[in-house]
């Protein structure tokens, strides 16, 4: 059957898989969002649905005003023995640490800490050994992938920390995982910046410290030379290797859809990627067709065919318990209130340009074309809807108290400007009814008034792209509240539609 890539859509890059009982489960990098590294759950690879996160108190995460893009980088999730492990980096701290469970739904262990350097960190069990690896640098400061092995209760390093492969010659190597395939250890890598340069490499030893020899094809799998009517997907690499459903051995993997054939921008995030590989009889594998990842893919197995819906958000009985509801950095919990079909938050005076935990909460925007409407009321000063990429970059819908006075207001933020684009006013008795559509290459935004609908203005979906904002995440809807004397507004009737075109 064909199914369509992106097969995890919206802002989940570094995705990393593991099989346990017959099913699929994927962890992916959440940066400063909270809680960290959300998790997936498939019986084919195709149909994914979000179970949770991994690191869920802030006892396992330090999140307080880290930068745009830093925290929480590239898990490796693995099952061994009755245990699922889950290793990643605290870029802001440069700390690497793993969690563990032997329930998946449930809770995750506090930190186990390994006093190794380099980021994307990654575990290997093999014969009763674990090994850990990470990118860095060797003694004379060339990029590397080093490896230690470890003792999996303490985390205590058992062998020195040794670099094991230089790569194919591309720029930021990274994502190192290790697998174990007859005699041959296969060590799979990122290089070219997780960008349009990306690209998966690999390398094969007969010793798992190595010495390491590249595929003479490397790179097995990128997109790096396509573009314009070739290609829409760009940024292919940073992948994991997993048997499939009929046998076979499938990549996931990282890429993202640029808004148009000809214009090099992307606002969704860094998305999951599925693609086959072929091993050949010398023991070296390479990708099935073509090195490239398209939209649409075969697969040589039936799957659960991706609801049209399943991106879509409503407040629904839930509302409180929704993995897809995320907070920025260590947020404040008593600033907001779960109804059955209502949400209620409580405004502080951190706001959306702050490098703090302003009273936010958000879903990834998945899909170009998108319709969302919310109804507001309430005492805060400032209480509204945000497409939000970062502190800097992001566009507010919102409704306003000055004074006596109540306005709903557009306002966008890119870089250094701010600006007010349109102020609409209301009745002081007369909710808010705020709705934004969007596609490919803009934001609309408008206000629902006395059973009519006015148009307020509308913004290019580039400035809240990686090319113009930097960093490694995607853009948020996020509804949130401002108020200098804590004052609280209420959401309701939410309703957000999502759709592939």
């Amino acid at each position: 059957m064909k199914i369509q890539n992106p097969i995890i859509r919206g802002f989940y890059p570094d995705p990393s898989i593991c099989k346990a009982n017959g099913i699929y489960y994927i962890a992916c990098s959440s940066f400063q969002y909270f809680p960290a590294v959300p998790l997936f759950e498939s019986t084919d690879l195709i149909y994914w649905k979000q179970i949770g996160h991994c690191l869920t108190r802030k006892s396992q995460v330090q999140l307080h005003e880290v930068p745009n893009s830093g925290g929480i980088f590239a898990p490796t999730l693995r099952y061994y023995e009755g245990f699922f492990y889950l290793v990643v980096n605290n870029n802001t701290d440069s700390k690497n640490f793993y969690v563990f469970t032997d329930n998946i739904y449930g809770e995750w262990s506090e930190p186990i800490f390994v006093e190794q350097k380099g980021i994307d960190p990654s575990l290997f069990f093999d014969e009763g050994n674990v090994y850990f690896t990470s990118n860095g640098e060797d003694e004379k400061g060339n990029p590397c992938i080093l490896q230690c092995k470890i003792d999996i209760k303490t985390g205590k390093k058992l062998t020195k920390t040794v670099p094991i492969w230089s790569g194919s010659g591309g720029r930021y190597l990274e994502s190192p995982h290790i697998y174990h395939k007859g005699d041959w250890y296969y060590l799979m890598a990122a290089e070219g910046g997780t960008e349009y340069g990306h690209m998966i490499t690999y390398a094969r030893s007969k010793n798992v410290f190595g010495p390491y020899e590249g595929y003479q094809k490397n790179p097995v799998l990128t997109n790096r030379n396509l573009g314009g009517n070739q290609s829409c997907i760009q940024g292919i690499g940073h992948g994991d290797l997993i048997e499939g459903p009929d046998g076979n051995d499938y990549i996931v993997c990282l890429g993202f859809r640029q808004s148009s054939m000809w214009q090099p921008y992307h606002h969704l995030g860094r998305e999951v990627f599925l693609k086959q590989i072929e091993w050949q009889a010398d023991g070296w594998f390479s990708a099935k067709g073509s090195s490239t990842v398209c939209e649409w893919e075969e697969v040589a197995f039936d799957g659960n065919l991706q609801k049209e819906d399943q991106y879509d958000l409503t407040f629904d009985s839930s509302i409180s318990t929704n993995p897809r509801w995320t907070y920025l950095r260590d947020y404040k919990k008593e600033n907001y209130r779960f109804w059955e079909k209502e949400l209620s938050l409580c405004g502080t005076e951190v706001t959306l340009n702050d490098r703090d935990s302003p009273t936010f909460i958000g879903v990834r925007q998945s899909e170009f074309f998108t319709h969302l409407s919310v109804e507001i009321n309430g005492e805060a000063m400032e209480a509204g809807v945000t497409f939000y990429m970062d502190e800097d970059h992001h566009y507010d819908l919102f409704l306003s108290r000055e004074n006596k006075e109540k306005w709903v207001i557009l306002r966008i933020h890119i870089g250094d400007a701010e600006q007010i684009i349109m102020r609409f006013a209301l009745e002081q008795e007369e909710n808010a009814i705020l709705e934004v559509i969007s596609d490919k290459e803009k934001y609309q935004f408008y206000v629902r008034y006395k059973k009519k609908l006015h148009y307020l203005g509308k913004a290019r979906t580039k400035y809240l792209s990686s090319e113009v904002a930097g960093g490694f995440t995607g853009v948020f809807m996020g509804l949130y509240a401002v108020d200098f004397h804590n004052k609280w507004s209420n959401f309701s009737n939410l309703r957000w539609i999502q759709r592939q075109q």
